[in-house]
């Protein structure tokens, strides 16, 4: 089985994108197929280039078990739409943008993350900034949830 290398994208790659990263390489470590993969985030705006991810994130996110303290935010460059197999959007609004600046033969690599959640009806995943206070937590239910149907639909081909 060849490798899948999955790219998440958000707005800065401060909040949801190094989250969805952390939690799928965490997971895909806990299945024992961590070699399978190659995960990664980047921002679609260079907001934050360099910087780490949000505290809340890095604190919500340690609570479960995954650590976010070693990323760095970054900007998707032409080179990811070459290098990834699947450049995952965290919402419609970032897949959008995302199809302006990929390269037409390589669209096909693109979607939404959610698309691969089962337990849940959203199909993105909000901004945790402009939800209730428990917007991280709830961003980690469904990156959790997308994440591990990801990984079990890579690993049966």
């Amino acid at each position: 089985m060849t490798r899948s290398r999955i790219l998440f994208v958000c707005t800065g790659n401060i909040c949801r994108s190094p989250t969805a990263e952390a939690v799928a390489r965490g997971l895909a470590v806990n299945q024992g197929v961590d070699h399978l993969f190659q995960f990664d985030s980047a921002g679609i705006e260079d907001y934050h280039v360099g910087d780490p991810p949000d505290p809340r994130s890095v604190k919500a996110a340690a609570k479960r078990g995954y650590d976010l303290t070693g990323l760095r935010a970054r900007r998707v460059t032409d080179f990811d739409f070459i290098t990834f197999d699947h450049i995952l959007a965290m919402d419609r609004g970032h897949l959008k943008l995302l199809e302006r600046v990929c390269p037409s033969v390589r669209r096909q690599k693109l979607g939404l993350f959610l698309n691969y959640s089962e337990r849940f009806e959203e199909d993105e995943v909000p901004d945790p900034y402009y939800g209730n206070g428990n917007g991280f937590e709830h961003v980690l239910d469904l990156i959790e949830d997308a994440a591990m149907q990801l990984i079990l639909k890579l690993t049966r081909k």
